[in-house]
């Protein structure tokens, strides 16, 4: 952190007869000056002048600041050796402020700087950076040396490759980071994020349009709208979030992805961000990913007692592989963590293949997909097989090298979990076999398919009954839909300050659990349609997620629109 410009340095510098004190030229700032605190030019640079209109050589004045304000002194030949950290700075920036961020011996990150009082200087380096940075003090004239020497070259190479108007594009790309590692921009994004975790929202929408900005959260599955930060560019809020996720805010022209873990109140949070460039501009949207999300249980997922029966007995099973299918957004990667969650004790060995990893479980191996290095899920999944595990999770079977693999990994003993994206359970069966696996390999190791679909779940604080009338199921066809009959009462939305105005608050799963029967297992080896396979499980029994979420909404969880919003009638 910078120092608090304490007590009196002109005065310090006197009594050791290091200046001469006189009458204050003009402009020139005063001892008190250095109490009034920071603005956003650190009123012009203080220390910078007071060493100007002195007399002492530039290392002179620096040892004064240093034992003045208690710091570390470093010289010349040590500022050369050590390894800079300026790649990711302006260096307009850096010379304007006279800081050399580098790398300290010991690997800490260091920042040298001529005036240590400016806070600014030191909070945008831990935010570039992103790490603590440990301060100490150079002369001016040796960081000038030694950013000249670390930023000539670089520059010179730039300059010769840029093209016609690429001196202005630098110019505005510096002012761009420069904006971005400003105070009200740093709490404009700061506000947002933390806004975020208090509405629990999922992710963050954030776009320009025609020079104005729209902020936008995904909460509970739904997009609402929430004011704008105020007096900050759009191009700014970008960039600082480009930076936080360790993206190149040069380029705006491309889309790009990044990640980052950051600190919010007393926790953590991880976060991927997502960037593309729109006809006004960089969009962005970032996913938060909290890190404590509280112990993961089967009573959390909604299943109804008979389905937590079925997956108990699932889960007991020693090989075979569970399908999760369902859109995005339908809370697969939540079922397959708590499954694992609920499988995770020392007497077994679990890895996982993720895109990307959202939940970590100690006790767990979790890798993340690479393409850019080739790491992909099929990769992964041979490599698995050689680590003598007893479950193995793939993120999802997205063709037939993974389907083929994942379906051989059962077949030979292990409990293989993983997911799908198709509408029902039943219409997972002739996916694996569009994949390219044979229905004989398929019936003998696929033991289930839960199929989910996330619905709302009515606020607590405001749900209102209502007993249905025959006009009620007359005027509304949701609820002869849903095969409601008058008399029944079920609940509405209401909204209060507590769930926003909405009515809602979280979401809890509805499901259906296709498992095999002899019966399922002959039809799969004939290539029976995904019709066919459905109407044969639910002639043995098994509930549809309509029927889970009529039960859900018989019992005031949801509501009847919810509903018919995440299911259909089949």
């Amino acid at each position: 952190m910078a120092v608090e410009a304490t007590g009196d340095f002109m005065s310090y510098l006197a009594h050791g007869s290091l200046i001469h004190v006189s009458e204050p030229r003009t402009g020139e700032p005063q001892a008190g000056d250095l109490d009034a605190g920071v603005g956003p030019a650190h009123q012009d640079r203080q220390l910078r002048k007071i060493w100007e209109s002195s007399d002492l050589t530039a290392g002179d004045f620096a040892d004064a600041v240093a034992a003045f304000y208690c710091l570390p002194r470093v010289g010349l030949a040590e500022l050369m050796a050590a390894a800079p950290l300026v790649s990711a700075f302006s260096p307009r920036f850096l010379r304007e402020v006279a800081a050399l961020p580098h790398r300290a011996a010991g690997g800490a990150a260091c920042l040298a700087v001529g005036d240590p009082t400016d806070a600014s200087v030191v909070q945008a380096a831990e935010i570039v950076l992103g790490e603590k940075v440990a301060l100490a003090v150079a002369s001016f004239e040796d960081i000038a040396t030694v950013l000249a020497e670390r930023l000539g070259a670089d520059e010179a190479q730039a300059a010769a490759a840029a093209g016609p108007g690429d001196a202005r594009a630098a110019d505005d790309i510096d002012s761009l980071r420069d904006l971005a590692s400003g105070a009200p921009v740093v709490r404009a994004v700061n506000d947002l994020l933390e806004k975020a975790v208090e509405l629990r929202a999922s992710d963050i929408h954030v776009g320009p349009f025609r020079g104005s900005m729209e902020v936008r959260m995904r909460i509970d599955g739904l997009l609402r709208p929430v004011a704008a930060p105020a007096d900050v560019l759009p191009q700014a809020v970008i960039s600082r979030i480009k930076i936080l996720a360790g993206l190149d805010i040069a380029e705006r022209r491309l889309p790009q992805d990044g990640a980052a873990r950051l600190g919010l109140g007393r926790g953590e949070i991880d976060v991927r961000v997502a960037i593309m460039p729109t006809q006004h501009g960089e969009a962005a949207v970032i996913r938060l990913l909290p890190r404590d999300r509280g112990l993961l249980t089967v009573d959390r997922l909604g299943l109804s007692p008979g389905d937590a029966e079925t997956l108990a007995r699932l889960l007991a099973l020693p090989h075979g592989m569970i399908v999760v299918t369902g859109p995005t957004g339908s809370g697969k990667t939540t079922t397959l963590a708590t499954l694992l969650s609920i499988l995770n004790d020392p007497s077994r060995k679990i890895l996982t293949i993720e895109d990307p990893v959202e939940y970590e479980i100690r006790g767990i191996y979790q890798s993340q997909v690479r393409p850019a290095i080739g790491l992909t899920f099929a990769t992964a999944l041979r490599a698995f097989l050689r680590h003598d595990p007893d479950v193995i999770m793939v993120g999802e079977v997205r063709d037939p090298e993974t389907a083929h693999i994942a379906v051989h990994a059962a077949l030979t003993g292990h409990l293989v979990l993983t997911t799908l994206h198709t509408d029902t359970a039943a219409a997972s069966v002739p996916r694996l076999l569009d994949l390219g696996v044979e229905g004989f390999l398929l019936k003998s190791t696929l033991r289930a398919v839960i199929a989910q679909r996330l619905v709302r779940q009515l606020c607590d604080r405001c749900k209102r009954p209502h007993t249905l009338r025959a006009r009620d199921i007359e005027d509304d066809p949701r609820y002869a839909a849903l095969g409601l009959e008058a008399g029944e009462t079920v609940h509405e939305p209401a909204g209060c300050e507590r769930c926003g105005g909405s009515g809602y608050r979280g979401r809890v799963g509805v499901f259906e659990i296709l498992t095999l029967s002899d019966t399922l297992r002959e039809m799969i080896d004939r290539h029976a349609g995904a019709s066919v396979l459905d109407r044969a499980a639910i002639a043995g029994g098994m509930t549809t997620m309509l029927d889970d979420g009529i039960a859900k909404c018989r019992a005031g969880i949801t509501s009847a629109a919810e509903v018919l919003r995440v299911t259909t009638v089949r």
